[in-house]
């Protein structure tokens, strides 16, 4: 896993090997592996839900294209 990616956040990220895998900030392992993208990102929300932590959806390439936060929003925006 590269540097930078938190305990507190699950990830879906393309697989070396084709597929996607969800995976736990910090973690050697994939959490999960998928065909499809779809399928990762809906489980990979699951997860995040149960767990309480910020999930984000890379893009093939590697870029984050978007980001949820389930519980645990770091930013402390009132409203």
């Amino acid at each position: 896993m590269a540097k930078g990616k938190t305990q507190g956040t699950h990830h879906v990220v393309p697989s070396n090997g084709g597929g996607w895998d969800v995976r736990r900030g910090g973690a050697e392992r994939a959490s999960g592996h998928f065909d499809t993208k779809r399928d990762a990102v809906d489980r990979g929300r699951e997860i995040s839900r149960n767990a309480g932590t910020e999930f984000k959806i890379h893009n093939q390439d590697g870029r984050i294209a978007q980001s949820d936060s389930h519980g645990n929003d770091p930013r402390k925006i009132k409203g």
